[in-house]
């Protein structure tokens, strides 16, 4: 891997937007991930069948890469950190948020620009921490919080381009199972 610059960027237009519409939680699994003939950077296929399991988000989620790099040691990394907000608290989910906490799953997460990234890709991401909250008011949030972690050599891919954000995680081959 050459580490020169190629390429520059000019000033994108100003029709961008902020924060996430869903992730798709898969299993620790051995993935068999296929990258795009032009471009590592963008994942075709990540196996076979590989079920996923998708939680719709709205407002307070968000997605967050850090970079480390260090000059001295020779190292990057790419610190990956997804806080979930998962309103309502009911027994089936109790069970879920339980065994999501337990497991390293690898996460595909959708922005709302149609963007799909694939993180937690070799290591998985772990939940670091979270709670489990009723609220003090009647106005109050009632449900979940999850922070996951992960820490990889590379930023998290995106999955190739497709007609919409399901469709590309289609051709990737995975099954999605919608939440209930």
């Amino acid at each position: 891997m050459s580490c020169d610059i190629s390429r520059g960027r000019k000033e994108p237009c100003k029709d961008s937007a902020g924060g996430l519409n869903a992730v798709y939680l898969i299993n620790k699994q051995d993935l068999t991930v296929t990258y795009d003939g032009s471009d590592t950077d963008v994942i075709t296929s990540i196996g076979s069948s590989i079920p996923a399991f998708k939680f719709d988000i709205k407002g307070s989620s968000t997605y967050t890469e850090n970079i480390t790099s260090s000059r001295e040691n020779g190292t990057t990394t790419f610190e990956q950190v997804l806080e979930l907000q998962l309103t309502k608290l009911t027994k089936e989910d109790h069970k879920t948020v339980k065994l999501i906490a337990y497991g390293s799953p690898s996460v595909l997460v959708e922005d709302n620009n149609g963007n799909v990234f694939v993180a937690g890709l070799e290591h998985g991401l772990d939940v670091s921490g979270g709670t489990i909250v009723s609220g003090a008011s009647m106005g109050d949030m009632s449900g979940y919080t999850l922070t996951f972690s992960g820490m990889e050599r590379v930023p998290a891919n995106f999955l190739a381009s497709a007609a919409d954000a399901t469709a590309a995680i289609v051709a990737a081959g995975v099954t999605i199972t919608a939440g209930v």
